[in-house]
């Protein structure tokens, strides 16, 4: 079964394709025969990729030989042979006229075969030697397609050939379609006789795995799929390459539903079920997977044996799947076709026996499977307690996603179940909170404005908070705050909720940059919590936040200590946001202010697996790990924060938890120079910013502004920055100081551009709030004065670029940056010291040396604007950006790879190169230039070719020296 898209990528086989070539030519090049059948069901893309390994080894020198079975039987024998023989002779060029020869002659030999004495052991005789020469001494394969409709005489010169009988050096790759060979099928005995021979090898192929669909199916598409679209693929597929490029061709079309192409293959496979396991498939297609056995009995209610027999043919057949917890469809599109082939009456009777034979069963009530076949039985009375059971189970093992789900099918089943007894208020409060804590934040507010409708009168101080809380999540600080304004001004408000809502409200002011206010807050709030019960929740926010801004403000070391104890409290205490957000507040402080990169980013990173084991990934883990994405930005590793981040985006986050990943995303996007998923991110990131506070808001302008100078557009990054400094309220000095910084960097491009006039204004505006930050920072803790005076040095170096750059200012910039590890701002500080010192035509060497080091640490890192700025300065200058080797170097010394090395190579091929010289994995870099893995393979191939390497160490080490990238 061949999908019409024949341009698709062949997805996931390529360690298969390298054992199957190995096992017929590693063999057969000894004089040996071998043989290699694929087995799978169809759709599995076994035709693929027997085409696929034939032309590879046309391409090794072995003559290959392609034909198929028919579905007629024995009615025509040796048929595959002839016709691979046929074509063989149809692509013989003239040079090869002893092949062609050889091949008419056993054609004419085997149409005037007649019975005779000798029998069929003759015939296979002559039918070998004939293959021998058509071989003409090279190996020969022979391939065959359907070996399910094999025919009898092409059985035996199988079991001929490869016995060895033939005096033949030959191969055999042969597909079968696995759910044909039931009972007594002939070809099941003859795989059994071969599968005794050392060389001959069966091989199950098996679907797709999830990240090969994805890739295949946006391969089809012609783009990345959404998150949506990839799962829905995925889940509706089940890995079947056949049904995944179907799948995919309606995506890319528009249309909606099942193809009547996929219905009836579908249908086609079930219809030719015995009537058992056509009732087996049905049943299995209702319930919820896996469906055990036992329960699959009291279902269908057949006799053991005859259920047994029924259940074995379904996954003989490929439609089941079955194992020790039960059975599963293969494809869960075989539930959507069997959905439309049962009457409503049929179908409900169906969930009622399942929900009957559950109900009845001893032990543990199966409460979402319950809730689930009583709601499609049209029994939403019996429904609505198992799907409240189901939530409330689901909290308690931290699986927020799935408790939102079952809370809002009750809300619904309360809807449809009449006159029902319902706490509707304490259905609406568990649904909000529940979608609060799995990240549908707009879905957590919606619900809480629906309760508070039904509780009437004004929001009471509890309500006031968790509103706080709702606002929050979904990046609206500005309302947050208010909110928490109000909770604490409420009459209603206990000593527990006053101590709440000022905890939250410090932790708030926090991500908000205001870190005065913050401690001011998580003092009152431990405070409060003296005198509070069972106040862990309120101790550990209070203790992260005033622990946090006393390592800005005052004392890192005392500061470090508190949170690192806050952090000990939450692991005691064991609620599970508690504990995210001291990991959270402590990775932030490591990253941040203290500048300790290494340990913030483990710190980060193992934070993210904690939290995602308490149910909390998609919010607080993508947080972490947007927090990891940063570290690693600024220690230089920007291909492994680029693994970060796509780790991150499979949690598909919202809210704030989608902020702050688009934020570090594209900080990566505005190195690379990716100037279009920059500008999306952040335009994605001001959406969702609405109200939002300084530690967002700031980053925004400040990335808005860097993109803006990459583009040209210096007026753009000025309103970006002078947009921060009039509207944002943050004590944050150091994400201030990044902003003053791209704000004077935005005057000198103009300067040095000539296409915008410099703002005098606004430089007089810009070098007061920097001598402000000077003076502020000077009573911050060390380590944030240390970061801020890095950013002091580029604004007055910047300063210094409007009326002749200053080269010591820029030196000064680069021994500042060096000192912090942070390579981006370093190379980009050479640069600039570099082209004063060629605009002061003094120091040239210097400036050579600089330029190189600016030029390595860019193309490392795969700063495409800060390189070609390095390009284009180096040429103006004629200063060469290699190496030159000293004179008197030693014979044994490595040398210098000349231009003419990469010159062979292809556009692709020097990108391919520069990501596997990235570390990057095949894998890796298909993703990044959206080409398939096995593509990539072959290009890494041709360039050790090219290059006369073996190894990507030793490819990698000439892209190093040839373009340091």
């Amino acid at each position: 079964m061949a999908s019409d898209v024949d341009t698709a990528p062949l997805v996931g086989r390529a360690e298969l394709v390298r054992t199957v070539r190995s096992a017929l030519l590693g063999d057969a090049a000894h004089g040996q025969t071998a043989a290699v059948f694929l087995t799978g069901e169809s759709g599995v893309g076994k035709t693929r990729l027997l085409g696929e390994i034939g032309d590879r080894l046309r391409d090794q020198g072995a003559v290959v030989l392609t034909g198929s079975c028919l579905d007629i039987g024995d009615a025509s024998p040796l048929h595959p042979l002839l016709q691979a023989l046929r074509r063989y002779d149809a692509d013989l060029s003239a040079s090869r006229k002893r092949s062609s020869s050889a091949v008419r002659g056993l054609l004419q030999m085997v149409a005037d075969e007649t019975a005779g004495p000798d029998g069929a052991g003759a015939l296979l005789e002559r039918v070998s030697r004939g293959l021998h020469l058509i071989a003409e001494g090279r190996p020969l394969v022979l391939i065959l397609d359907d070996l399910q409709w094999v025919d009898r005489s092409t059985r035996q010169l199988l079991l001929y050939l490869l016995a060895g009988l033939g005096d033949l050096q030959l191969s055999v790759l042969a597909a079968v379609r696995a759910e044909s060979l039931q009972g007594a099928h002939p070809l099941r005995r003859v795989l059994t006789e071969l599968r005794r021979l050392r060389t001959v090898r069966v091989l199950d192929l098996a679907p797709l795995g999830r990240t090969e669909t994805e890739e295949l199916a946006a391969a089809v598409v012609g783009r990345p799929l959404s998150g949506d679209a990839a799962d829905q693929v995925w889940q509706r597929s089940g890995g079947n390459p056949f049904v995944i490029e179907e799948l995919a061709r309606d995506l890319r079309d528009g249309r909606d539903g099942l193809s009547e192409t996929l219905r009836e293959i579908f249908l086609d496979r079930v219809d030719a079920l015995p009537q058992h396991a056509h009732a087996v498939v049905h049943a299995v297609a209702a319930g919820v997977e896996p469906v055990q056995h036992w329960l699959l009995a009291e279902v269908l209610r057949l006799p053991e044996d005859e259920l047994i027999d029924a259940a074995r043919a379904a996954v003989a057949h490929r439609l089941l799947v079955g194992a020790d917890d039960g059975y599963r469809l293969r494809h869960r599109l075989v539930a959507e076709v069997l959905a439309h082939e049962l009457l409503p009456a049929e179908r409900s009777g169906l969930h009622r026996r399942y929900a009957e034979a559950l109900t009845a069963a001893p032990g543990e009530l199966h409460q979402a499977r319950l809730a689930h076949h009583w709601r499609l039985a049209g029994d939403p009375a019996r429904a609505l307690p198992a799907a409240v059971a189901a939530a409330q189970e689901a909290e308690r093992l931290g699986g927020y996603a799935e408790a939102h789900r079952h809370w809002s099918a009750a809300l619904q089943l309360a809807a449809d179940s009449g006159p029902l007894a319902v706490d509707r208020v304490e259905l609406l409060g568990n649904a909000a909170e529940a979608a609060h804590h799995c990240g549908e934040h707009a879905r957590a507010l919606a619900l809480l404005e629906e309760l508070a409708t039904l509780q009437g009168g004004e929001p009471n101080c509890a309500l006031h908070i968790r509103r706080a809380r709702y606002l929050a999540a979904a990046g609206r600080s500005a309302l947050a705050e208010e909110e928490y304004q109000r909770a604490l001004k409420a009459a209603d408000c206990s000593p527990r909720d006053r101590a709440a809502a000022a905890a939250r409200l410090a932790e708030l002011l926090l991500h908000l940059g205001r870190y005065a206010d913050a401690g001011e807050r998580a003092r009152e709030a431990l405070a409060l919590a003296e005198n509070v019960e069972g106040s862990a929740t309120e101790v550990v926010l209070a203790s992260s936040a005033l622990g946090f801004s006393d390592a800005f403000l005052e004392d890192p070391d005392a500061g470090l200590a508190v949170m690192r104890d806050a952090l000990d409290t939450a692991e005691r205490a064991g609620q599970p946001e508690d504990v995210a957000c001291a990991y959270l507040h402590l990775a932030e402080l490591l990253t941040g202010p203290l500048n300790i990169l290494e340990e913030g980013v483990v710190v980060a990173r193992r934070g993210a697996e904690r939290v995602a084991e308490l149910g909390l990934g998609r919010t607080w883990g993508t947080r972490l790990l947007a927090i990891a994405i940063n570290g690693l930005f600024r220690v230089g590793q920007w291909a492994e924060a680029e693994k970060v981040v796509a780790a991150a985006l499979r949690h598909r986050p919202s809210g704030a938890d989608a902020v702050e990943l688009l934020l570090a995303r594209c900080r990566l996007s505005v190195g690379y120079g990716d100037i279009e998923a920059a500008g999306r991110d952040l335009d994605a990131v001001a959406t969702l910013l609405a109200g939002g506070g300084a530690r967002h808001v700031i980053p925004l302008l400040t990335l808005r502004s860097g993109l803006a100078m990459w583009e040209g557009r210096h007026d753009v990054a000025r309103m970006a920055v002078q947009r921060g400094l009039t509207e944002i309220r943050s004590d944050d000095v150091m994400i201030l100081s990044a902003l003053v910084w791209h704000g004077l960097r935005a005057e000198a491009e103009a300067h040095a551009s000539r296409t915008v006039e410099v703002d005098p204004t606004a430089v007089r505006r810009l070098r007061d709030v920097a001598d402000r930050m000077a003076r502020k920072s000077a009573g911050a803790a060390r380590p944030v004065r240390s970061v801020v005076e890095g950013f002091l040095a580029l604004c007055a170096a910047e300063v210094s670029r409007l009326d002749g750059s200053d080269p010591e200012l820029w030196a000064t910039s680069v021994a500042e940056w060096d000192r912090r590890n942070h390579p981006y701002p370093a190379a980009y500080s050479r640069l600039r010291q570099a082209e004063a010192l060629l605009a002061r035509r003094s120091r040239l060497a210097t400036a050579g040396k600089l330029l190189r080091e600016a030029y390595e640490v860019a193309q490392g890192l795969g700063a495409v604007p800060l390189t070609s700025e390095i390009r284009e300065l180096a040429g103006r200058a004629r200063v060469s950006l290699e190496e030159r080797e000293p004179t008197g170097a030693t014979r044994g010394a490595p040398t210098q790879a000349s231009d003419d090395e990469l010159a062979a190579l292809t556009a692709r091929e020097r990108e391919v190169l520069a990501l596997v010289a990235e570390g990057l994995t095949n894998k890796e870099i298909g993703q990044r230039l959206f080409i398939s893995e096995r593509t990539i393979g072959v290009h890494v191939s041709h360039i050790f070719d090219k290059l006369q390497v073996r190894t990507r160490v030793q490819a990698s080490a000439i892209q190093l020296r040839n373009h340091r990238g």
